[in-house]
């Protein structure tokens, strides 16, 4: 299910500025210099069952470009790893789409109007799953290629865009990514001091509340787990004043500090039992030796190589053919895959 911090994107963008922003920064095209954004509006409704929700969060937008409408079917992606079959998905939840419009008659001089698919996917790996459905299927027999499906959606891997600098955020989106991504105290200052700025009108305090409980919910993330009461009592985090900056620069010290230790334990730990695993198999292989020679005499140089590299799998394996076996080299004779 969405956690906490992926219910608060949502939040973000079912705010129209947040989608005009998208829209004007990361989708290419001559088309925006003929939109019309004070148009855009939110369309109630999603296409897809409860089950597949709970893979991303799903939203429909639509805005006029010159005297007709475009809609925007907006993807939150929020799976770890990538999906290899988000194209087949697409092709499933415009159709979805396409029909309802047909319903309710939003039709075109009897044609569908134009429908833009966008995914938004903010995981660490990259996407490379393909974003034509064409490329789900293997290639038609020769002659049925105008039967293959075709539909392209249009990816934002937010971990690969191209941001500029914290200091010159240009609109409320990119501000989104550059705090996801800040790798200091620093940026996050500087992106929520731009913030601020630039979100005092009355009529974007709406979009304001927003941003903040997703930057309480990305601190709640990556401060400690002591300081979660006094993130909650933060009123307004746009502000970014001097004590909270102090405040938050002092959460991410003491988590580094943490974290520092924490992986030195985990090294440490790690390091005696990968020991303790290893000083096993050297037993076990010496045990092995022993028995191969007490049967079949002074063992040639290739059986130690063999039992060096051995792993505990092998060991058992041979230990148990040592009985049986008609020769040395019988015994590490590997069994069959189905064994």
């Amino acid at each position: 299910m969405p956690s906490p911090h992926d219910t608060g994107y949502k939040l973000l963008f079912s705010h129209p500025e947040m989608v005009r922003d998208l829209l004007l920064g990361y989708v290419p095209g001559d088309w925006v210099a003929d939109a019309d954004f004070s148009t855009l509006e939110h369309v109630n409704g999603s296409y897809v069952s409860e089950s597949e929700r709970q893979r991303h969060d799903d939203m429909v937008w639509r805005v006029k470009v010159r005297e007709r409408w475009l809609w925007v079917y907006l993807i939150l992606e929020f799976q770890s790893e990538p999906d290899p079959w988000m194209a087949v998905r697409m092709m499933v939840y415009v159709g979805l789409l396409a029909q309802n419009l047909i319903r309710e008659g939003e039709v075109q001089e009897g044609r569908l109007p134009p429908i833009l698919p966008i995914v938004l996917y903010n995981g660490l790996p990259e996407w490379k799953p393909p974003v034509d459905v064409a490329d789900c299927f293997v290639a038609p027999p020769r002659g049925l290629e105008p039967f293959h499906p075709r539909l392209l959606y249009h990816l934002l891997d937010e971990a690969r865009l191209k941001l500029h600098p914290v200091d010159t955020v240009r609109n409320f989106s990119e501000a989104l990514f550059s705090l996801e991504r800040g790798q200091s105290v620093g940026e996050v200052r500087q992106v929520l001091q731009a913030l601020d700025k630039m979100m005092r009108s009355p009529e974007l305090q709406s979009l304001r509340r927003a941003f903040g409980v997703w930057v309480k919910s990305l601190l709640r993330r990556k401060a400690p787990p002591s300081t979660i009461e006094d993130i909650n009592r933060i009123n307004d985090i746009m502000e970014a004043d001097t004590m909270l900056a102090e405040r938050i620069e002092g959460w991410f010290d003491e988590a580094t500090r943490k974290g520092r230790l924490q992986g030195r334990l985990e090294g440490r730990l790690e390091g005696r039992l990968e020991g303790q695993l290893q000083g096993r198999l050297e037993g076990e292989a010496r045990v092995l030796a022993r028995l191969l020679t007490r049967r079949f005499g002074e063992l040639p140089d290739w059986v130690g190589v063999r039992l060096n590299e051995a792993t505990e799998e092998q060991l058992v394996c041979w230990t148990e053919a040592v009985l049986d076996a008609p020769s040395l080299a019988a015994v590490f004779v590997e069994p069959p895959a189905d064994h």
